[in-house]
């Protein structure tokens, strides 16, 4: 069976997808993240040059294209984590929660529902694999990854540590177009929808026309409020 938090924790670059044995664990449902996301910097030598050094098969798979600084800063430092405190703090400003209103910043912490580990895919895989396999459609999303950058990914799976199971998993959806209904049927929640397109929006790049068309499409598919995805791109704005 796939170990499916390893999984996401070497796609993301997790500081606990890459300890050695024997490191402190990487931060988990107690990690919180600072009022800005992109303050997490501070606390890893280097700042952000040094977090997306760490980082893991995303940004392999983002290659030379536009990387995020959220996907080599906050996500590379608080993992599986960030992604879920991410969607809640829009989740809670589409829902003008008093904090919001006011204009003071979120909450650090998400609720459990907001982890990926919290509940099982609508199809009751892991929720992390859902997550992984919205990051690779995602990333791949404006139909240009040549046979050079393929060779890479696959090379860098291969050193990633990871078991059969899980790489044949990876390679499947590395060979195939992922449409969007496989995409959108790993939501089981609203919530888990909201971190499907989190993590999407975190492995694209939005000023290509056919990868906001793509996220556009994604969006429509999982069923988001308009107001929801408006607060996930300011998010990803303020903190990329």
């Amino acid at each position: 069976m796939i170990d499916a938090k390893q999984l996401l924790d070497r796609f993301l670059g997790s500081q606990g997808g890459n300890r050695a044995p024997g490191a402190p664990a990487s931060p988990g449902a107690g990690f919180q993240l600072p009022s800005g996301l992109s303050d997490l910097t501070r606390h890893v030598p280097g700042g952000a040059a040094g977090l997306a050094a760490g980082a893991g098969l995303l940004a392999t798979m983002l290659g030379g294209k536009k990387m995020r600084k959220m996907a080599g800063g906050a996500i590379g430092y608080g993992g599986a984590a960030a992604l879920g405190a991410l969607a809640y703090r829009a989740w809670q400003n589409w829902q003008a929660q008093p904090a919001a209103q006011a204009g003071q910043p979120a909450p650090p912490t998400a609720p459990e529902r907001f982890l990926p580990g919290a509940a099982p895919a609508a199809d009751g895989a892991p929720f992390e694999l859902a997550l992984v396999r919205v990051m690779v459609a995602a990333a791949k999303a404006d139909g240009h990854v040549d046979a050079t950058e393929q060779r890479a990914i696959f090379e860098a799976v291969e050193r990633a540590g990871l078991d059969a199971e899980a790489k044949a998993f990876v390679f499947d959806l590395l060979r195939r177009d992922i449409p969007f209904e496989e995409i959108a049927g790993g939501a089981a929640t609203p919530e888990q929808a909201a971190e499907l397109y989190v993590a999407a929006r975190l492995s694209i790049d939005p000023d290509e026309a056919a990868e906001r068309a793509w996220l556009a499409a994604l969006a429509h598919r999982l069923s988001l409020p308009d107001g929801l995805v408006a607060q996930i791109e300011a998010e990803a704005q303020r903190n990329g």
